[in-house]
């Protein structure tokens, strides 16, 4: 009987697989990647037109071992790894250091784990696609390079084990420049006026918005503005002038993408990118199910595609329309080719068979797995479903000149909402109008309410929002997202308190080292276009090492001219007036992984260390001693009186050396003003004006 090897990367895989192939069919695992560059040296010859070199990752060695006695075994060797560029490196990477050259490669590849796919892709077997491999290896060597030629920089500036790396560093510079942002923020003063009105026979009032006067809309953004809107509409006769009645649609959603899943499961569940990915390719590779034993319950996970293969598309119909009706069942659309390249051909994230309910699945999955599950399948199903819609009535009530407005909706045909509403979905208007309401109906002002309010500064950055715009920028790839995330957290350049992304120190002096040294990496548009390139190698257009001898000269040139000023520059402790009570000496202020902190310099006899608390020149407006620089557990820094806890003063913004004119509260500088710490203060100067 002929003998087949089929090797999947995870052992977690074998056991779903081994069930659908025959007993002539053996399943063995590598445990994800076999070979990769050494961690010792660069492993990128750059004089010799950068060919890379490869060796076999350390604990590697019993499973390849072990797989070249199965391999000697074997008529056919199916190489099974993941269906997107890394799987396909890995695949080549193992036809390599397992010598397949001499037998014939077989390399398969399925988008779900279940029996069908399984049989129907031995049968499609085919070659390794060399252009997704050397776009991976594109990627892996400019990662390498950039991480190996600047992270040594950073360590000689800050001296500690940092890092640099090629998306990295671009998430870090994102999160920066919207911290910029925040602490450079102003907010300004608007009004909203509110007409709370009574309907001749109606017990309930109506709630009006001030919308402006009949010709164009208008914001209040002062006191003195409302004040003047007040003075006519305070005695004016309220009258509607005009009663329209219209309909809206809401579409239903797309399936998920990798990018898509991981900001939803942020929203709704809370999850960090790391454990969504987790999670879901535990769903992936396969949950045993009672009665069914282990099945792979979701298609591949990383991909960018909101593409559906027409059986699952045809199977979500039928379900669809023997759950719910005919009527809420998605009209069939035109397929319409927008241009954009999809990262392989791969599909949405979605369930491998709908029938398969959240609720038949719950007592084979854990709480996560089910929660995540659920989502996955409600938003597939809402996605081949009918379109919400909505019966809106919008009514204009004139004051004098002014106008004030009532917009409601009332929900009609639930379509996909029956199933599945988005995290940050709108809430539908509160207004029930009245019925009877029509044009010169005549309403009694019962009480007008205005309301002050200051423009928000813009959100700090979550993983989800994060996610979204790497996305949106072009900036890295699904398989990376997550990584990335980790990476930067791990490494303390950003804390994550409350969901919220923020800056630490750390980060700080290391994005600032990247801007000042090496701009085009940390450019957004530069690291776009280089994800574009990748594109064009994975599809046959560009020689995988022309990009990186295009990109390496400007980098090498960048790295020596960091070098030679990095050597001007000779960086000496800076020497404190703290005694270290130890021993008597004047503690240096240090460097290390959390930021800087205080050292004694007779180490290693004496290892004396504690907190550095850096004076900004201002006194505490609470109790007038010094305002030190501060950070939280997480490492994100803050401005705090030196005698905390005693003192309760803090706050995220630089306080400044001199009290409002105005009002008498302490000040805060933002970018090039300072502003008043009290909003309804509302003091700005600019800071030339104080010199």
């Amino acid at each position: 009987m002929a003998r087949y090897l089929v090797i999947v990367e995870s052992p977690a895989k074998v056991k779903t697989i081994k069930k659908f192939l025959g007993t002539n069919y053996v399943v063995a695992a590598s445990n994800g990647h076999v070979r990769d560059l050494p961690k010792s040296q660069l492993g990128i010859d750059v004089e010799h037109d950068f060919e890379p070199k490869y060796i076999t990752i350390r604990g590697k060695g019993d499973i390849l071992a072990n797989l070249r006695k199965e391999v000697k075994k074997a008529d056919k060797v199916y190489l099974a790894t993941d269906p997107d560029r890394e799987g396909e490196a890995i695949a080549w990477h193992l036809s390599k250091a397992l010598k397949l050259e001499d037998k014939k490669i077989h390399r398969i590849s399925f988008n779900e784990i279940t029996k069908n796919a399984v049989k129907s892709s031995i049968k499609q077997a085919r070659e390794i696609d060399m252009n997704l491999v050397d776009a991976q290896q594109a990627r892996r060597a400019l990662d390498r390079i950039v991480g190996y030629r600047i992270s040594p920089l950073l360590w000689a500036k800050v001296k500690r084990g940092l890092s640099a790396g090629r998306v990295q560093s671009v998430a870090l510079r994102i999160i920066a420049d919207r911290e910029a942002e925040i602490d450079a923020f102003i907010p300004e003063e608007y009004w909203t006026l509110e007409a709370v009105l009574k309907v001749k026979g109606e017990k309930k009032p109506l709630l009006a918005r001030f919308y402006g006067t009949e010709k164009q809309k208008l914001a209040i953004h002062s006191r003195e503005e409302l004040e003047e809107i007040l003075k006519e509409v305070e005695e004016a006769e309220y009258r509607v002038t005009d009663v329209k009645k219209g309909e809206r649609t809401q579409k239903p959603p797309v399936p998920f993408t990798t990018s898509t899943l991981q900001q939803e499961a942020s929203k709704v569940l809370n999850f960090a990118t790391q454990k969504t990915m987790r999670i879901a390719q535990q769903l992936y590779e396969g949950i045993d199910i009672k009665g069914n034993g282990t099945v792979g319950v979701i298609t591949y996970l990383r991909t960018d595609s909101t593409r559906i293969s027409e059986e699952a598309d045809q199977a979500a119909r039928e379900y669809i329309a023997g759950t719910y009706g005919e009527e809420y069942v998605l009209a069939e659309q035109k397929k319409k080719d927008d241009g954009k390249k999809i990262q392989d051909a791969h599909e949405a994230i979605r369930p491998t068979d709908i029938t398969r309910t959240p609720a038949m699945l719950k007592e084979s999955l854990t709480r996560d797995q089910f929660r995540l599950y659920q989502l996955i399948w409600k938003r597939f199903v809402a996605s081949r479903m009918a379109a919400a819609r909505y019966e809106t009535t919008s009514v204009r009530i004139s004051a004098g000149q002014y106008r004030f407005q009532v917009s409601a909706s009332r929900i009609v045909f639930e379509g996909f909402r029956q199933v599945y509403v988005e995290a940050e979905e709108e809430k539908p208007e509160s207004n029930v109008l009245v019925k009877g309401l029509d044009e010169n109906s005549v309403l009694t002002k019962e009480r007008l309410e205005p309301k002050q309010h200051f423009t928000q500064p813009p959100a700090h950055y979550t993983e989800a929002s994060l996610v979204k715009t790497l996305e949106e920028l072009g900036i890295g790839r699904p398989s990376t997202y997550a990584p990335t995330i980790s990476t930067i957290i791990g490494r303390r350049y950003v804390a994550k308190e409350n969901r919220n992304l923020y800056l630490t120190e750390l980060g700080d002096v290391v994005n600032h080292i990247m801007k000042h040294s090496f701009e085009s990496i940390v450019d957004v548009n530069f690291t776009a276009y280089m994800e574009g390139l990748l594109d064009m190698v994975a599809e046959g257009k560009v020689e995988w090492k022309s990009v990186i001898s295009n990109f390496y000269p400007d980098l090498d040139e960048a790295v020596r001219i960091a070098e030679k000023e990095l050597e001007s520059v000779k960086i000496e402790d800076e020497v404190t007036d703290v005694i270290c009570e130890e021993c008597g000496r004047n503690m240096v202020v240090k460097y290390g992984p959390h930021g800087k902190f205080l050292a004694c310099p007779g180490f290693p006899d004496c290892r004396n260390t504690k907190p550095y608390l850096e004076k900004i020149g201002v006194k505490c407006p609470f109790c007038g001693k010094d305002v030190v620089i501060r950070k939280t557990k997480k490492g994100r820094r803050y401005y705090g009186c030196e005698d905390n806890p005693e003192c309760e003063f803090m706050s995220w913004q630089k306080p400044y050396s001199e009290k409002c004119p105005k009002c008498g509260s302490y000040m805060t500088e933002k970018g090039n003003k300072i502003v008043c710490s009290n909003e309804s203060c509302g003091f700005v100067e600019t800071k030339e004006n104080k010199r």
